[in-house]
């Protein structure tokens, strides 16, 4: 039996298969599309995404977040006063009232001076404050358990804080409310603090954190060398937070739309192909090329941009970075390669496993609805009777009887038919059971 692993993998390998044989092939056409929608995020990036402090667009998804800080807190039930409707400082106040955690130290003071720490870098060292799956799982752990959760000199240090009782009856319950009070502290943070005169240091943008890990490399920044991660750290500290993050992935999204949408519209007008085969997917082959040149056009000019105006300065290379284009265009990379040489892609992976269980329980369901219940409940109940009087009656002789009337009663034949007993058949040397 083909187990359902390799059922998989062999859909894999032909999914693969299909996909580099599909017909689809790039023209002249789609790689000047490609190339200019490359170009149109690139000029966006350099001219209006720049880096944090004197970004068009990072003072346009500032201006978001606010919006978005005071929206969740007025639904969470922040009343301002008359003429405070639009000040975000004190909506992030009301969230840092409601929302309090217990791993919210701020400076190295608070933690015994186990490692230096101060207000403008504690949201990227402590990983429950991390708006992602890493800070979701730290953050319920440390509410949990009454601790923190640092990452500091590339080390992952855990300390004891008070005591942090959580509201709920049960397990659930509280595990609900931990999940809750990590969203509202993480809102009540993303914009800054609510006593920041000035452009206050949000959170980092997903997985960024992990930078903490990169205690490696000597970079030069003006006259000193310092590793990858103390570069992150400063470059977190200088505004390349959650909201300038928004502004990176602003290029990155035009890019990947305009592929998408004039591929749509040139396969349907110029190919006559139908409908249900113009939607942008990654079946197509032609499409998954366009987005490759596309991104990396994006970033190509991204890089020499921040080269160019760093002057050798790593500090200031890394915060003109896109490191969200650069992300999306690995992603590229590695999704090809793995079509090319024939690993499937492991969320592809996932869903097939899912299609298939799907089948299965479906295929079951149909089973037991064509079961007759009624004939079902009628025949186990002669069994139970049977097996009732086998135990109440435990002599040979009842038993025999018993097991008889059973084999009549259920239409049994008995395996020693052309004899009229089982004595008979014993005593016939030729003779033998049969059971039907």
């Amino acid at each position: 039996m083909v187990s359902v692993s390799e059922n998989i993998i062999a859909e894999g390998a032909a999914e693969n298969k299909r996909l580099l044989q599909n017909g689809d092939k790039c023209d002249q056409y789609d790689y000047l599309i490609a190339a200019g929608c490359g170009a149109i995020g690139g000029i966006i990036d350099i001219f209006l995404v720049g880096a944090p402090g004197d970004s068009v667009l990072g003072k346009w998804t500032d201006q978001q977040i606010d919006n978005t800080v005071m929206a969740f807190s007025k639904k969470m039930g922040w009343k301002p006063r008359a003429g405070q409707e639009n000040n975000v400082r004190s909506a992030i106040g009301f969230l840092e009232r409601n929302f309090k955690v217990n791993y919210d130290q701020a400076k190295g003071a608070d933690v015994g001076n186990l490692f230096k720490m101060n207000t403008k870098n504690h949201h990227m060292m402590s990983l429950a404050h991390s708006p992602d799956i890493v800070g979701l799982f730290f953050s319920v752990l440390n509410q949990f358990t009454s601790t923190s959760t640092f990452l500091a000199n590339g080390q992952l240090i855990t300390i004891q804080t008070e005591t942090h009782e959580l509201y709920g009856s049960n397990l659930v319950s509280k595990l609900f409310c931990g999940i809750t009070n990590w969203f509202g502290h993480v809102m009540s943070d993303i914009a800054g603090s609510s006593g920041s005169k000035i452009r206050g240091t949000g959170v980092v943008m997903p997985f960024y954190e992990l930078f903490g890990l990169c205690k490696f490399g000597r970079f030069r920044v003006e006259k000193d060398l310092q590793d990858l991660a103390t570069i992150a750290t400063r470059a977190f500290q200088n505004g390349y937070d959650f909201r300038f993050g928004l502004a990176t992935a602003i290029p990155v999204a035009v890019t990947e739309l305009t592929i998408r949408l004039i591929w749509s519209i040139k396969r349907y007008f110029y190919h006559h192909e139908p409908l249900s085969e113009c939607i942008p997917t990654d079946k197509h082959q032609d499409l998954r090329i366009m987005l490759l040149i596309g991104h990396g056009i994006l970033c190509a000019m991204d890089g020499a941009d921040a080269g160019i105006r760093s002057g050798g300065n790593f500090l200031l290379f890394f915060t003109r970075m896109n490191w969200f284009a650069w992300t999306r265009f690995t992603m590229l990379v590695v999704t090809e390669v793995c079509i090319r040489i024939g690993i499937k892609n492991p969320l592809q992976m996932d869903l097939n496993v899912y299609k298939q269980i799907t089948v299965a329980l479906h295929t079951y369901l149909e089973k037991l609805q064509r079961i007759d219940f009624e004939l079902f409940k009628q025949e186990t109940e002669k069994y139970n009777q049977t097996v009732y009087m086998i135990t109440k009656d435990s002599s040979p002789k009842q038993l025999n009887r018993i097991l008889l009337n059973s084999f009549e009663e259920l239409g049994i034949p008995l395996p020693w038919e052309n004899h009229d007993s089982f004595q008979e058949l014993m005593e016939d040397k030729n003779a033998h059971l049969v059971f039907k």
